[in-house]
């Protein structure tokens, strides 16, 4: 009963799989466009990282003073 199961679930998935890899290419690109968003965000965070380091520095700094 087990190996029927374990076999359904794998032949359930293979079907999932074919069926979005025939699916296709949507027009509507909306998520490619929320993916560069967020991308784009990412880079940002990345690039400002060392800059907000050193005005915490800065921060520190001058408190401690």
């Amino acid at each position: 009963m087990n190996f029927s199961r374990a076999l359904f679930y794998v032949f359930a998935v293979f079907l999932v799989c074919a069926s979005v890899m025939a699916a296709p290419e949507p027009r509507w690109k909306i998520f490619k466009k929320i993916e560069k968003v967020g991308q784009n965000i990412r880079d940002g965070i990345i690039k400002a990282g060392p800059a907000v380091a050193v005005v915490g520095q800065a921060a520190t700094i001058a408190h401690g003073k």
